[in-house]
């Protein structure tokens, strides 16, 4: 199945999230806990030594070295190196006769973790992300003894520092696969599959298929489909191949493809929210005319004898869902609109006076502002014709300058202003976008973006 929507995250993208993660990943490691350790030394021709650490405190842990790479068909994999860490706790040891107690330190040094990170999605179409591997090594531990016997120390630290050694590099994987369960699954969690948009409209962004990775970004393949809330039906036509480019140079790209705008009209067409109405009361007061016979007589003589001086309301709908098309020169269709011309009786009563197609070419302007996708129209010019009359025949091209004026002045302004609301992208929580990019390639916009993340 091709995507209606595609989500690029390339390696600046990736390095900016990883930054995030691992500034969460050593506030988790700060909080290890150790358990408690005892045991027995065999000293060659001395004897056994009994010793004894607890309240093991682990008093911080950086990360300074780090990245992260994609790699293909695998999933994301992070490298950490030259970590350390330092705790302390209590000691205490009995050797023959000699007993003793104390505090210690423990520095940490030059720990190497590996952690693949498996991408995925569920059921709902949400993302998903697991820890698949982890691997931790410690190339050197040292511990620090504070008492009076300094040579008694010697004969069990080098056992103490093995233990501890093993017990830290198990416990930095464990809390590593628990990091990415709790901090990160959960934030992925945000990502909204679908998106309410209105009383009327809703956007699928489920995945269609696991996000992938290549050498250079991850890509997140989403439905990118405008549905109907009343009525869901499927759409009568699939979304095309999208040739994404390889454009890097921002944190992350989106591609709307012409599928993804075409379900747009076809949602809102459905729930019948292409309908309006052009009353007096909207006509701006320096157009130069009022909305009633008298005005259109001009055009249609028998109006003046049929009904005098009499308002009159256009009702304007669309017979059918438009239909765009995206190229490297922008957004383009030429919807089909049809106008109801009424009387007003004096009753409050309509009665029908003429329907009028029109034709109009139509362009738009994209923008991205706060998360959402935002647009305005341009119009040309309308063109008219008559497909069935109340009131007899006329010439509908001499009322051309008056019915691009109606569109235009009451029309195009409500149009403008409910795509100026936007329709929100698929980003998960506290994201902000800057430095906006937008192109117009065959079949599907480009929109690229740097990312900004707003810790709670």
């Amino acid at each position: 199945t091709n995507p209606g929507f595609v989500v690029r995250i390339t390696q600046s993208g990736l390095d900016y999230a990883h930054q995030q993660g691992i500034a969460i990943l050593e506030k988790e490691l700060a909080q290890l806990k150790l358990p408690d350790i005892s045991g027995d030394s065999r000293v060659l021709r001395v004897g056994k030594v009994h010793y004894a650490l607890s309240r093991l405190r682990l008093r911080d842990f950086h990360l300074p070295y780090s990245r992260i790479t994609p790699t293909s068909n695998l999933g994301l994999q992070v490298s950490i190196s030259n970590a350390f860490a330092e705790l302390d706790g209590d000691w205490r040891v009995k050797f023959l006769f000699v007993r003793d107690h104390g505090s210690f330190n423990l520095k940490v040094e030059n720990v190497y973790i590996k952690i693949i990170l498996q991408l995925g999605s569920d059921t709902t179409g949400k993302p998903t992300i697991s820890t698949s591997a982890c691997s931790a090594s410690i190339s050197k531990v040292r511990v620090l003894f504070s008492g009076k016997f300094g040579w008694l120390y010697n004969l069990f630290h080098s056992a103490i520092e093995a233990r501890l050694r093993k017990i830290l590099e198990n416990k930095v994987c464990d809390n590593v696969a628990k990091s990415v369960q709790n901090e990160l699954q959960t934030y992925l969690r945000t990502l909204p599959v679908t998106a309410r948009i209105d009383d009327k409209t809703g956007i699928d962004y489920s995945l269609v298929a696991p996000p992938r990775t290549t050498t250079q970004s991850l890509d997140a393949d989403l439905k990118g489909e405008f549905y109907s809330l009343a009525h869901r039906s499927p759409v009568p036509f699939s979304p095309l191949p999208l040739a994404f480019p390889s454009d890097h140079d921002r944190m992350v790209y989106f591609g709307a493809s012409s599928y993804f705008f075409n379900t747009a009209g076809i949602a809102y067409h459905k729930a019948g929210a292409l309908v309006f109405e052009i009353t007096e009361a909207m006509i701006p007061k320096d157009a130069g005319f009022s909305l009633d016979t008298s005005v259109f007589s001009a055009f249609i003589p028998q109006l003046e004898e049929m009904y005098p001086n009499m308002p009159m309301k256009f009702k304007l709908s669309a017979p059918t869902a438009p239909f765009l098309t995206i190229g490297p020169g922008g957004i383009s269709f030429q919807p089909i609109v049809d106008a109801q011309a009424y009387v007003i009786l004096p009753d409050s009563s309509l009665a029908p006076l003429f329907l009028l197609s029109l034709v109009r070419n139509v362009s738009a302007v994209i923008n991205v502002r706060s998360g959402r996708i935002v647009g305005s129209l341009d119009v040309g010019r309308i063109r008219l014709s008559l497909k069935n009359s109340a009131v007899g025949t006329f010439q509908v091209r001499t009322m051309q300058s008056l019915m691009n004026i109606l569109a235009s002045s009451t029309l195009l302004p409500r149009l403008n202003a409910r795509l100026d609301e936007g329709f929100p992208l698929p980003l998960p929580d506290r994201i902000q976008l800057s430095n906006i990019l937008v192109k117009f390639h065959q079949n599907f916009l480009l929109l690229g973006a740097d990312v900004h993340f707003q810790p709670q």
